[in-house]
């Protein structure tokens, strides 16, 4: 039976944590986690996309609650950890130790790490420094934050050519003269004295990620992104990656996939994915022989669309057993 007709999986039901709180990871960065599910469940820590995205109470239900001990955190300078937005000390080498700090905390062995989109860029990043620290890898939206990627969505030609009404938009805030970085067009506004200027550069630059994120138009999604509390962090963090290449040397995560050789895992990636193409799979699939790479045929970007959330459901609860 096809996955288009069987029965989709959806979410689990709504849970609480059963733990939670905030861990000081030096650098005057306070780190907001969660423990949900089993106690006694298997290992499991969410890596949430943006970067600067946050979590949210839905991330916690694409696990077996009788069956998982699922860590969820807000990245630096998002969701509810501290200082809200903040660039200071905040790199993708932070994350990783971040990462690490939170299983000590935890007191896991090892454990399953599930990331999307920008989640699946640490979650690489992190199995490749601690191979020996995760027992599966589940991904979703592949970004390997290569050049390419970051051009694909932030210069003329890529998702500008499936969205040229939204790319209007999104350029139409930055001066002509300007527009040949948008990148660092953006980065000098995000990061102006002017509180409005700020606002009004994370709204655009939001907007026009929340346009390539899902395969039909979701008035939600463009609400959540565009909010002033979402915006912010999402537009400024993600910015301040982005004008960095994520502090990753061209090509570091596919010539690093030999070290996740052993390592099981599952990609779902949508074929009608605009805001990180299934190029970026296809080819961590090429290095990663033994993963199994699920491109669903009616999928965008976002964890929640019908087809997506049925390949993470069903490899969540394989990697269960």
């Amino acid at each position: 039976m096809d996955m288009q007709t069987q029965q989709r999986r959806t979410l689990y039901a709504e849970i609480e944590p059963y733990k939670s709180g905030h861990l000081d990871v030096g650098d005057g960065h306070s780190l907001y986690w969660e423990l949900c599910g089993n106690p006694d469940g298997k290992p499991a820590v969410f890596l949430h996309g943006g970067p600067g995205g946050g979590s949210s109470p839905d991330h916690r239900r694409q696990f077996d609650p009788e069956r998982y001990n699922v860590l969820v955190f807000d990245q630096r300078g998002c969701g509810k950890s501290t200082p809200y937005a903040s660039l200071e000390a905040n790199t993708t080498a932070h994350l990783v130790a971040d990462i690490e700090r939170l299983r000590e905390m935890a007191g896991f062995e090892k454990w399953l790490v599930f990331g999307g989109s920008w989640g699946s860029t640490l979650s690489l990043a992190y199995a490749q420094a601690h191979p020996d620290r995760v027992t599966e890898l589940v991904l979703r939206g592949i970004f390997l934050f290569d050049q390419y990627e970051v051009d694909w969505l932030y210069k003329d030609g890529g998702a500008s050519a499936v969205y040229p009404d939204k790319w209007d938009d999104f350029i139409s805030l930055i001066p002509e003269d300007e527009q040949g970085d948008l990148v660092e067009a953006y980065r000098k506004r995000l990061t102006s004295e002017d509180a409005d200027e700020r606002l009004r550069a994370a709204k655009a630059w939001s907007a026009w990620e929340a346009s390539t994120v899902t395969l039909l138009p979701s008035e939600a999604t463009m609400e959540h992104f565009t909010s002033p509390e979402v915006a912010v962090a999402i537009a400024r963090i993600e910015n301040h990656y982005m004008a960095s290449g994520g502090w990753l040397e061209e090509g570091e995560l596919l010539r690093g996939a030999g070290k996740l050789r052993g390592i099981p895992g599952v990609i779902v990636q949508g074929r009608h994915d605009t805001c990180t193409p299934p190029k970026a799979a296809w080819a961590l699939k090429k290095a990663w022989p033994e993963v199994e790479l699920q491109i669903v045929p009616d999928g965008g970007h976002l964890y929640n669309e019908p087809g997506i959330l049925d390949g993470l459901i069903r490899a969540t609860d394989k990697f269960a057993r």
